[in-house]
């Protein structure tokens, strides 16, 4: 009889850019330890890799906020 597929649970989305951010910062430095077996490594970078595209996308959100901002709706005061 066939195994059934084993699903992967995957690490929940970040709460925050500051949250994924931290948690970014945490991995890298356990990476760079040194000390992490094989497979936490590559899991290690697999979440990384998620991190980094989520700060990615909230920053090019707010990029793209300020750049509405600045095309238009916020005018410089003008002494008349």
């Amino acid at each position: 009889m066939p195994k059934a597929p084993v699903a992967l649970k995957l690490p929940p989305e970040p709460a925050s850019y500051e949250a994924a951010l931290q948690e970014l910062e945490q991995l890298v430095a356990r990476i760079e330890s040194g000390q992490l077996p094989l497979d936490q490594l590559l899991a290690g970078y697999q979440r990384g890799a998620t991190l980094l595209e989520f700060c990615r996308t909230r920053l090019a959100a707010v990029q793209e906020q300020i750049q509405l901002l600045d095309d238009g709706v916020l005018q410089p005061w003008n002494d008349a």
